[in-house]
């Protein structure tokens, strides 16, 4: 029986965009966008977990982080089903140069996955932003 992962994610935004990466699930040919952060280990908090996270895939400190909401996310992707619990928490980067470029780089551990600010408004059914409500959330 698979476990339900529990996540947190950091939200921060540059006016209208939010901080993403994107990512092919080649099982359903989709090209998605989700905001960066990663599991939530043992005995760690969310908020713990969403700066180790930063750290780890942008080498960022996060500034002023408060959790916007939490959201329960069901779905299928890489051709397996998969339950989270997301934390979703608002934040600034401390780096204010990482606010002055539209493509920041690629994720440190995972070589090849773009990261970016994309405008909130700009996902869509065919380009969606993972998990599903976080754009009402954010809104």
């Amino acid at each position: 029986m698979p476990d339900i992962r529990p996540i947190a994610l950091a939200a921060p935004r540059r006016g209208t965009g939010l901080l993403v990466f994107e990512y092919l699930d080649a099982t359903k040919n989709e090209t998605f966008y989700r905001p960066l952060g990663g599991g939530i280990d043992f005995g760690e908090t969310a908020e713990q977990a969403v700066r180790r996270e930063l750290r780890e895939e942008l080498n960022a400190e996060l500034l002023d982080v408060r959790l916007l909401g939490v959201l329960e996310n069901l779905f299928h992707a890489f051709g397996r089903p998969g339950h989270e619990i997301v934390f979703v928490f608002d934040c600034r980067l401390a780096d204010q140069s990482l606010y002055t470029r539209d493509v920041l780089g690629e994720i440190r551990d995972d070589p090849g996955t773009k990261v970016m600010w994309l405008p909130l408004d700009s996902f869509t059914p065919d380009r969606p932003l993972y998990p599903a409500g976080l754009a009402d959330l954010l809104r």
